[in-house]
């Protein structure tokens, strides 16, 4: 769609815009997922949405799916044998009281696996201790209970080791990291007590 204006200033604009919106078009549409995000089940996507969303901010192409260990074991069994053909280089796993899910994964795949242990029962160690006590030869990198954010994060810092782009974007988060925490100490200055001294 392409519209006329009669100033040569908002045609020039409209132009460009028009290049920026069919580019980024068919920059979606030729995409292949980079990362996989897969759960256990879809009552995990609350947790898992949020490596999905960081994903997204740091523009990280990334797919996701539901895959039970021992409800969809083929299925796990074909995806995990079928991910590098697709182009995977990434895959976040997560689940909740045996959590079998990443290490089973990790046993048909060279890919590097993220584990995240998922609070389903006894407040998440259950699935923790299954997720990080991998045998010898079976490495699943594994972040902290309910930590799918950290997950996505380390998933793009790996990606970053051959992306500079990526690289740059991942500086700059963490920099706005950095000043979140520097904004909410000189907040925290502000707070007034009788006995307090600074």
């Amino acid at each position: 769609m392409f519209v006329l204006f009669q100033s040569p200033k908002l045609q020039i604009f409209a132009v460009t815009l028009n290049k920026i919106f069919y580019k980024s078009l068919k920059l979606l549409n030729n995409m292949n997922a980079e990362v996989s995000i897969i759960m256990g089940s879809t009552s995990d996507l609350p947790v898992m949405e949020e490596a999905a969303k960081i994903l997204n901010e740091l523009e990280i192409p990334f797919e996701i799916n539901a895959l039970s260990a021992h409800r969809t074991p083929d299925e796990v069994e074909i995806f995990a044998k079928s991910a590098s053909d697709k182009g995977l280089k990434v895959i976040i796993a997560g689940a909740g009281m045996a959590a079998a899910l990443p290490g089973v994964i990790a046993s048909m795949t060279s890919i590097p696996i993220i584990g995240v242990p998922i609070k389903a029962s006894m407040d998440g160690w259950d699935s923790l201790l299954s997720i990080v006590q991998m045998p010898p030869g079976i490495p699943v990198a594994t972040v902290g209970i309910n930590a799918a954010r950290n997950a996505g994060i380390l998933a793009a810092q790996m990606l970053a080791l051959s992306n500079p782009e990526l690289q740059k974007r991942l500086i700059i988060f963490k920099n706005s990291l950095k000043e979140k925490v520097v904004k909410a100490n000189q907040d925290l200055s502000k707070v007034k007590f009788d006995f307090k001294v600074s």
